[in-house]
């Protein structure tokens, strides 16, 4: 799993699991882009992973349009010249607690176009980058949420199962061709913002997996850098829990 040489984007990079993700192909070796809204934080990212500038590029990016994610990965081809790994994480959770008929249409409409379009746009234009630059691995961020329901957030259950299919027809679309596509389901993770709710949140979202405790970012991190890895060279198309027993119930 050493990515020296390669190229890489990762998504919603600015914060929380995408920070960690970026970090772990970052150590890994790889030259990484990181994209966000938040530039500021974004900046701040990329300084404390590579003060030199050299290997970690930011680049401000808004998935919900496809011009802004076209710009992304023309500015990745003109500072590394190829892409090889793209990781698409970013997404929103949108409201929560909101029945359906509750759910606002502008709610709806901005879960829908970040988490699932987002991911379409993303497809679309990273595909062309890593085929011309020889081959190489997509992960797809969905959720655990992705495979069974969650009352009270219609939009961002729909989402996440879209994420799958989507996964699923691109990289039957791409198997003969030397581009792997494949979507990970996390359950709840502990992230920095997670961690600053109330203690009894915090409780009740490990006691949703049966293994008692939320993921620490550096194991959903580390199972994408394996499936990016020629370790799992044999594998697209696929969806994998990181869920500690979540769907298993």
């Amino acid at each position: 799993m050493d990515f020296s040489g390669k190229v890489a984007i990762v998504t919603g990079a600015s914060t929380g699991l995408g920070e960690m993700i970026a970090e772990e192909l970052f150590k890994r070796g790889a030259n990484v882009v990181i994209a966000a809204r938040h530039e500021k934080q974004l900046v701040d990212v990329a300084n404390r992973l590579d003060p030199t500038g050299k290997h970690v590029y930011a680049v401000k990016a808004d998935v919900r349009d496809h011009n802004s994610v076209k710009n992304l990965i023309d500015a990745t081809m003109e500072r590394f010249e190829a892409l090889h790994f793209a990781v698409n994480n970013a997404g929103i959770t949108g409201p929560a607690g909101t029945a359906v008929p509750d759910y606002e249409i502008s709610d709806w409409n901005d879960v829908i176009s970040t988490d699932l379009t987002g991911i379409f746009h993303c497809l679309k234009y990273e595909i062309l980058a890593i085929s011309s630059s020889g081959g190489g691995a997509i992960v797809n961020m969905s959720s655990a949420n992705g495979v069974v329901g969650i009352a009270g957030q219609a939009a961002y259950t729909a989402a996440k199962h879209g994420i799958i299919g989507l996964t699923r027809s691109a990289a039957l679309e791409f198997a003969d061709k030397g581009i792997r596509i494949n979507a990970v389901g996390p359950g709840y993770v502990s992230t920095p913002r997670i961690r600053e709710m109330p203690e009894e949140v915090l409780s009740q979202f490990a006691s949703l997996h049966p293994m008692g405790r939320m993921a620490e970012r550096s194991e959903i991190a580390s199972f994408v850098a394996f499936l990016l890895s020629d370790q799992s060279s044999f594998s697209t198309g696929g969806f994998y829990p990181i869920d500690g027993g979540y769907t298993a119930r």
